[in-house]
């Protein structure tokens, strides 16, 4: 047996296989010993692994891992741009309801301010409405006493001129007085 040369046989012996499942471990032992010889091609091809591996790095695995990087400080910077971004827009969203809040109380005072002055401009003018309606009214009343009394007076006038003539028909003679 040479050196690197590996049995299923050897594994059992040595208690590899205890924790394998018999079936698994009679798979083992069905196939049979696993030879592994070190001969002069291992050496080619840890020769091809180690010229591949120098040829590769500066061609391949330095650019892809200089890729991998900028990608990486591409990500965070963009988001640490979109946390910077949404820390700004934060403050201006606070600012903008302040202000907000700001302007909505001014047009309340405002409003409340033109609400007093239309309320005081409307009593103004009913009271107006009202002294102008309470003269009207005083003079119609006046108007009407007025005309009332011209027309008691002239039925006081009639009604004595009636009674002359029908006292003047009664008597049959002029009635003076």
């Amino acid at each position: 047996m040479s050196l690197f040369a590996v049995s299923t046989t050897d594994l059992s012996s040595h208690g590899v296989t205890t924790g394998l499942t018999g079936s698994l471990a009679g798979a083992f032992a069905a196939e049979g010993a696993v030879n592994v010889d070190a001969d002069g091609t291992i050496i080619v091809h840890i020769a091809l692994f180690l010229v591949l591996l120098f040829a590769l790095k500066p061609l391949l695995f330095d650019p892809l891992m200089k890729l991998f990087e900028e990608r990486e400080k591409r990500t965070m910077g963009t988001k640490e741009a979109a946390r910077k971004e949404d820390a700004r827009s934060a403050k201006a969203k606070s600012t903008y309801d302040a202000e907000l809040a700001k302007a909505r109380a001014e047009g309340n005072v405002e409003r409340e301010r033109l609400r007093g002055e239309g309320l005081k401009r409307e009593a103004e003018l009913l009271a107006k409405v009202r002294a102008e309606a309470a003269k009207t009214l005083e003079e119609g009343r006046a108007k009407v006493t007025a005309d009332a009394q011209a027309a008691r007076s002239g039925l006081e006038r009639d009604a004595a001129n009636l009674a002359r003539e029908v006292a003047s028909r009664v008597l049959g003679r002029e009635v003076r007085g």
